[in-house]
């Protein structure tokens, strides 16, 4: 089990990285902020103590967990245009990891990042991280991009459409967990159905997890393939309850019952891998927060099924 937790209250609430229920294997702390010319940036809220954070961390880490930065989120930029600004990134992002004993790094670029085709950052951010792992060389690598940019790619492989996917070709061998966001987006284009998958159901978690892991055609068989990466680099990006995400919402039967499907083939409903899955990776959340405010409902089921996982 991955999950968001955030330092901001938007409703859900704050609380110590402590108090996050061992449900939870991978933490991932959002986020980190863009402090210009590719520096980036992390301060805590003021609600919070930073060196009771940073034991916290070590806490966590010690009980086998993971606790990662993340930048990007929906309104989160990173600048990387130039090869001073890939520097600046990779010097104050190492800066960051030593100081508070983080674990890794999440990639959750959205629009306010400028991955588009062609952009610099789709080759820069590759690089950035490359040399971080000279430095760091367990680090931990998470994507949680939203799926237009990576199964979007089948419908288009221009402007956002599949722009994650050079990002995720990059660093292929470097990537822990591909979390796609499977929420805020609509429906689903595979090339399983001639329509849309609805949000939120079983088909459309099972046709994203089928493209990633047997590949898919990009612009209708006009740009090439995406090659299939390894199900076990693969989980699915889920909001963890109705206040978590605006839509995309699956309720735990639903992920449960998808994660069945993916693993041994059971339990499906029209879409089928074409060979189960038994090593797939899990699934992240947004957000550990969010969910503690719902009364770890999801992740007290969803954990329970990822964890008996075979």
């Amino acid at each position: 089990m991955i999950g968001y937790w955030h330092d901001f209250d938007n409703g859900s609430g704050i609380f110590r990285i402590a108090d996050v229920p061992n449900t939870w294997d991978v933490i991932i702390v959002a986020f980190a902020s863009d402090a210009g010319n590719g520096n980036v940036s992390f301060t805590l809220d003021p609600a919070l103590d930073k060196q009771q954070f940073i034991a916290d961390i070590a806490a966590k880490e010690a009980a086998g967990k993971k606790v990662l930065l993340s930048f990007g989120g929906q309104n989160g930029t990173v600048t990387l245009n130039n090869a001073t600004e890939v520097a600046n990134f990779v010097s104050s992002t190492a800066a960051i990891l030593n100081e508070y004993g983080f674990d890794g790094i999440d990639l959750d670029l959205e629009s306010g990042a400028g991955v588009t085709s062609g952009a610099p950052i789709q080759t820069n951010i590759v690089t950035a991280v490359k040399d971080l792992k000279q430095q760091f060389p367990n680090l931990f690598l998470t994507m949680a991009p939203e799926f237009p940019y990576v199964q979007g790619g089948y419908v288009a492989y221009a402007g956002i459409w599949g722009a994650y996917l050079p990002i995720i070709n990059g660093l292929r061998d470097d990537l822990n967990v591909l979390q796609v966001q499977l929420y805020n987006n609509g429906g689903l284009n595979t090339p399983y159905e001639t329509s849309a998958i609805p949000a939120a159901t079983e088909d459309m978690l099972v046709g994203s997890v089928k493209m990633l892991v047997e590949g898919f055609p990009l612009s209708y068989g006009n740009a090439g393939t995406f090659a299939p990466l390894p199900a076990s680099k693969v989980a699915l990006g889920l909001p963890s309850g109705p206040h978590a995400a605006s839509s995309g919402y699956a309720t735990p039967a639903v992920v449960n019952a998808t994660l069945d499907c993916i693993t041994t083939d059971t339990h499906c409903a029209t879409i089928h891998l074409t060979t189960p899955q038994p090593t797939f990776r899990g699934v992240m959340s947004w957000s550990i927060n969010w969910d503690k405010y719902s009364g770890q409902a999801f992740s007290s089921s969803v954990g329970a099924k990822v964890h008996s996982l075979p």
